[in-house]
């Protein structure tokens, strides 16, 4: 696997989460009233944080790949335990599903009931958020080569606090496209479609199949639903000419910016690799070493 590519999954997924944090919830226009075309790391605005500073997609992200390369393995027990934990340290960021789930997690529910038991008792258009794939590619590092393991601990991952199957598809199908990418297919969301349309909720597949053909859709949405913010990241992320292309179009849509911003990260990432990300926005992003050492942790070598 080309170690470039690999950390660009890492890295495109703090860029884009710290590139639309300043301005998580504005609108489109809002935005450009405010700074034109946001490309640069920006301080306070949403969260009122300093420039480059990251939120819960690249935190969880984190916890994800750290169980990753000090497990050496998918262990959904200590992902959850690891979620729990930055969930104790008051998050200045979280969401209101994950909230719910790993408050269940703390008082004693298991790795698999938390977000089950959320999902059921969440009424639909509050149960099927952006949450979980937002943290969810580094995945594609270890398991790119393993497309069935791929699926299943991206679908179980999403479980600790996502169950709805739009979320634990939506996982599956974004970490096959963007392990398609790190293996250079040549139609990976195609690809990735093919090997779980299936099985995956018809309303993600029918979102996803015209970017999946090279079709740009009418309208793309920005808020926080996963059929969303899925269909709009990978449609910016597969469709730039560069990751910082991919990112910066992503952020200036407005919505929910640093989820959608993490995830076109992601794939624009494993498209065009970590060197091609300018130098200025990992310069204001203090996780990038700890990115960059844990990335080359996961890479398993051919």
């Amino acid at each position: 696997m080309d170690s470039d590519r690999a950390r660009g999954v890492l890295y495109g997924i703090a860029c884009g989460d710290a590139l639309g944090r300043p301005v998580e919830f504005k609108s489109a226009s809002a935005i450009s009233t405010e700074y034109g075309r946001l490309d640069e790391m920006v301080g306070h605005g949403t969260w009122n944080q300093p420039a480059g500073t990251i939120t819960d997609d690249t935190e969880q992200a984190l916890c994800i790949a750290r169980s990753l390369a000090e497990q050496q393995e998918f262990d959904p027990a200590d992902i959850a335990e690891r979620f729990v934990a930055w969930y104790d340290s008051e998050p200045f960021d979280i969401g209101r599903m994950t909230m719910k789930s790993l408050s269940r997690l703390k008082h004693g529910d298991e790795w698999d009931e938390a977000g089950q038991h959320v999902w059921e008792h969440s009424p639909e258009g509050q149960n099927a958020g952006n949450g979980s794939v937002m943290r969810c590619a580094p995945f594609t590092v270890p398991y790119a080569a393993n497309w069935d393991r791929l699926v299943e601990v991206s679908r179980q991952s999403s479980q600790i606090t996502h169950a709805d199957p739009r979320c634990t598809y939506g996982c599956g199908i974004l970490n096959l496209t963007v392990a398609g990418l790190l293996n250079d297919a040549d139609t990976p969301l195609r690809d990735a479609l093919d090997y779980v349309g299936a099985d995956a909720p018809d309303e993600l597949v029918t979102a996803l199949q015209p970017i999946a053909q090279g079709n740009s859709p009418d309208t793309l949405e920005t808020s926080g639903y996963v059929v969303h913010s899925l269909q709009t990241a990978l449609h910016d992320g597969l469709f730039a000419e560069s990751a910082e292309e991919a990112i910066v179009t992503a952020v200036n849509r407005g919505g929910d910016t640093d989820t959608i911003g993490a995830i076109a990260g992601a794939v624009g990432g494993a498209r065009f690799g970590a060197s091609t990300l300018p130098d200025r926005w990992l310069d204001a992003i203090i996780e990038t070493d700890e990115l960059e050492t844990l990335a080359t942790q996961l890479v398993i070598e051919d």
